[in-house]
């Protein structure tokens, strides 16, 4: 059992859904995201997945674009995205990766899942990944004892629910609504109903993410899902911060109101 198995049982016994932040690796700065990390975990987020950024993130909204771009012209690269895994894992948080099928494949597939591993990491989040195309990834995650995460949305049909499900480890990470990810003014209809079909094939913890900025958001997920994700909503005051401790305050204020909002919702 992962850290993350383990975190989402514990929220489940306490009948509440979890709090799970994203932050891009290297974003702000490679320092900054280390301290952006010690805050949301300060804050109380029951989870934390580590972005590794990529230069074509086509299901990412402009506002991950923009951290993204600022991390890669940075210089991050996968050192980095696994050192802010060892920070985030060394809180005492839950923590996993999340990244597109390429990096892993470029920095080699048993070796990206050993590494992950070795620092403290519970699974890798691949939301462009089919089951179809996992054989060696899924091989590689049992070895090392990760969880092999997969995204599924609004208009996946109930067969292929039931098909990816199967394969998937530690949540199934359900996306709200069609479309790229940012803060929304609401969150979609479509998030219920993906979840209750979720449940009727699967017993695995269900994580909603994409669009959820506000505590009464997070409140209304809560009434429903296991888990609820936020990233937009973080980056965003980073990027609008006048220097860095204002940002990190801003989070940490974030991260409090909506780890309130998770414990609201039933």
């Amino acid at each position: 059992m992962t850290a993350l198995d383990s975190v989402l049982a514990q929220c489940r016994s306490e009948n509440r859904a979890a709090l799970i932040a994203y932050i891009p690796a290297g974003f702000p700065s490679k320092q900054g995201c280390h301290k952006v990390i010690q805050v949301l975990a300060d804050a109380g987020v029951d989870a934390i997945e580590i972005g590794f950024p990529y230069s074509d993130p086509v299901m990412d909204g402009p506002v991950i674009q923009e951290a993204a771009d600022i991390s890669l012209r940075g210089g991050t690269q996968a050192s980095d995205v696994f050192e802010a895994l060892k920070t985030a894992s060394g809180t005492g948080i839950a923590s996993v990766v999340m990244t597109y099928w390429n990096p892993i494949e470029k920095y080699g597939v048993e070796k990206f899942a050993a590494s992950i591993a070795d620092n403290g990491g519970s699974g890798v989040i691949t939301p462009d990944l089919t089951i179809e195309e996992s054989a060696e990834w899924l091989k590689s995650a049992q070895s090392h004892s990760i969880n092999p995460i997969y995204v599924v949305a609004p208009s996946t049909k109930d067969p292929r629910l039931a098909r990816v499900t199967s394969v998937t480890g530690g949540f199934v990470y359900a996306a709200s609504s069609m479309g790229v990810t940012g803060t929304r003014e609401t969150v979609s209809i479509d998030a219920k109903d993906l979840v209750s079909r979720i449940k009727k094939v699967s017993d695995l913890p269900v994580c909603v993410g994409l669009g959820v900025s506000t505590r009464d958001q997070a409140r209304s997920l809560a009434e429903y899902a296991d888990g609820v994700i936020v990233g937009s909503a973080f980056i965003k005051l980073l990027l609008n911060a006048k220097d860095e401790q204002s940002g990190l305050d801003a989070v940490s204020h974030l991260a409090k109101e909506l780890a309130k909002g998770v414990r609201e919702g039933r």
